[in-house]
């Protein structure tokens, strides 16, 4: 199937933080804190357009022999702190780095009721790989997706405590 015939997988999440938008903004883009929930990978943003994006690996991770840098992409543009939108590629191994860059796009939106909403939307048309890596449901084997990912940041800007 060529890329004008690919059906768009476009995926959305959504989830109220009850937290300051700083904090959620600060969650998603400082290694001080990405590296604290989900997967626990450390991520790095040069916060401008055209800045990179890369994702390391933790200790366990590499212990499974996953490279040095798990994920990476590029920042097509920022506006802290309401929004991001990257390009996201799994480099776990040659068969994912093939299936090339994603698209995802944070946005965090104040609600004015002591809580902002953040949604993740995600495409991922024609990456069947990224597509299951990233809408799986929680498992001990290594699966999560970003529904895992955002309650257990949710977890940890409220309550200070992981899922896990």
């Amino acid at each position: 199937m060529d890329s004008r015939t690919k059906e768009s997988l476009i995926h959305v999440h959504e989830i109220y933080i009850k937290a300051p938008i700083a904090a959620i903004w600060d969650a998603i883009t400082s290694p001080e804190w990405n590296g604290r929930y989900g997967y626990r990978g450390v991520s790095h943003y040069e916060l401008k357009k055209g800045g990179k994006f890369r994702c390391l690996a933790n200790e366990q991770m590499r212990s499974y022999g996953l490279p040095e840098v798990v994920v990476d992409g590029e920042v097509l543009e920022v506006s802290p702190p309401n929004k991001l939108v990257q390009t996201y590629r799994f480099l776990f191994n040659e068969e994912h780095v093939k299936e090339g860059f994603s698209r995802i796009t944070f946005e965090v939106v104040d609600t004015g009721q002591g809580f902002c909403r953040l949604t993740v939307t995600h495409d991922t048309t024609g990456m069947p790989m990224m597509t299951g890596a990233t809408t799986s449901k929680f498992s001990t084997d290594g699966g999560g997706g970003w529904n895992w990912i955002l309650s257990d940041m949710k977890s940890l800007l409220e309550s200070g405590k992981n899922l896990s």
